[in-house]
């Protein structure tokens, strides 16, 4: 089923594309651990971890435009070496126990500076398999991939940290992250097909082109947003319920494992006929989340906490993959690195913002009232996608190529 991708992207890509993103999922909760511990604050922590969110969110479509632009060699470059540097920094001061003030700035520096190698991935193989000729049932495959891809490193990011909390100190979680950010960002920056990936010279037509993007386009932002508060309001209601029946320790094992089922029908959604549709597939998902988010508010055990995670986390990815899918299809190609880029950043701020708002709810009215958040997300995406009407792009301007630069 993905033999013709791997053909595409080559052995080496998807690795080094995997080990770049794993930091973006690692920093999260490396921050707030490494900032809990040194300083003793939990709301110091909070803060440093908001600010780390909130300087992705904002940062992120910003480097999906200049990748849009300028290409994504450079780009991808030189934020990979700048947040190796910003993370570094945040664990020294955290390490020197610096003002609540310096480390939000670092924090904020540390995720406006991601690399979004997640995004650009993605963008990169659809240019490539569409580069190749391939039909949408092959782009479709190439996203599940990717999908795919993200979910096992959302999965196993907030596990290496944890692990290395338990044996050593989060320092060295996010110490390692930035290791990899400045090795296989840079690899990943470095690869050949990032040549591949064209520079759309604009024209007086094109510019204008590029300002208008469909009203769908918008709902889709909205729909990634809503997805990442059910991530947030998850995550607060599982942490809230775990406490509350004497094992804390669980919670992380619990969001893994929503996590490994919603990676497994990721890898599946490539299976899905071609006569089901994008349009229709969105519908479906969001279905699928309403009927079983609502269920979580009514669990009390910790064995039906396992099962109603589980069986929601079959309907995550291919809610996320069918989005990303119908944003490849409705924005212009010249604006492809920085939509997927919105997307993304979409997701983190719904979900920082869904946590800090189900987390003071789950204190005061208990692990349902999370969990009716997270329900009420999915109410509004299957709400979106029954209202909204997808329309695909028109043709862009052809692509040059993007800087020559020597062979990784």
């Amino acid at each position: 089923m993905y033999r013709d991708t791997l053909s595409l992207l080559g052995p080496a890509l998807p690795v080094v594309s995997f080990l770049g993103r794993l930091p973006t999922a690692m920093c999260q909760l490396g921050s707030l651990l490494l900032v809990a511990e040194t300083s003793g604050s939990l709301t110091t922590a909070g803060l440093a971890g908001g600010a780390l969110a909130a300087g992705q969110t904002v940062a992120g479509p910003l480097v999906g435009r200049l990748a849009d632009r300028r290409g994504q060699r450079p780009v991808v470059l030189a934020a990979s070496l700048a947040n190796a540097v910003a993370v570094t920094a945040l664990v020294l001061a955290a390490l020197d126990r610096a003002p609540t003030g310096l480390l939000m700035v670092l924090g904020a520096l540390a995720g406006a500076t991601v690399p979004q190698i997640g995004p650009l991935a993605r963008t990169r193989s659809v240019q490539l398999a569409r580069a190749g000729g391939a039909d949408d049932r092959a782009v479709a495959t190439v996203l599940s991939f990717e999908g795919t891809l993200d979910e096992i490193s959302f999965v196993l990011g907030p596990a290496l940290v944890g692990l290395a909390a338990a044996v050593a100190h989060p320092a060295a979680a996010l110490l390692t992250a930035a290791a990899l950010l400045a090795s296989c960002g840079t690899a990943f920056a470095l690869h050949p097909t990032a040549r591949s990936v064209g520079v759309r010279k604009l024209t007086r037509s094109s510019a204008a082109e590029r300002s208008r993007l469909p009203a769908s386009t918008y709902a889709l932002r909205v729909t990634m947003v809503l997805q990442g508060a059910m991530f947030g309001a998850s995550q607060a209601g599982i942490t809230a319920l775990t406490e509350r029946l004497g094992a804390p320790d669980q919670a992380g094992l619990v969001y893994a494992a929503m996590g490994v089922t919603s990676a497994a029908a990721g890898f599946a959604m490539a299976a899905v006929p071609d006569r089901i549709g994008l349009a229709t597939r969105w519908r479906v998902s969001t279905a699928a989340l309403v009927v079983l988010a609502a269920p979580l508010v009514l669990v009390e055990g910790l064995g039906w906490l396992y099962a109603g995670v589980v069986v929601l986390g079959v309907a995550y990815a291919p809610h996320l993959i069918t989005v990303f899918g119908l944003t490849e299809r409705t924005v212009p190609p010249a604006r492809l690195a920085e939509s997927m880029a919105f997307l993304t950043s979409g997701i983190v701020g719904g979900q920082a913002l869904a946590l800090a708002v189900s987390g003071r709810l789950a204190d005061t009215h208990g692990a349902p009232a999370a969990f009716g958040v997270a329900a009420g997300a999915a109410v509004a995406c299957a709400v979106l996608s029954w209202t909204v009407r997808v329309k695909a792009a028109p043709a862009d301007e052809p692509v040059r190529p993007a800087v020559a630069a020597p062979s990784a």
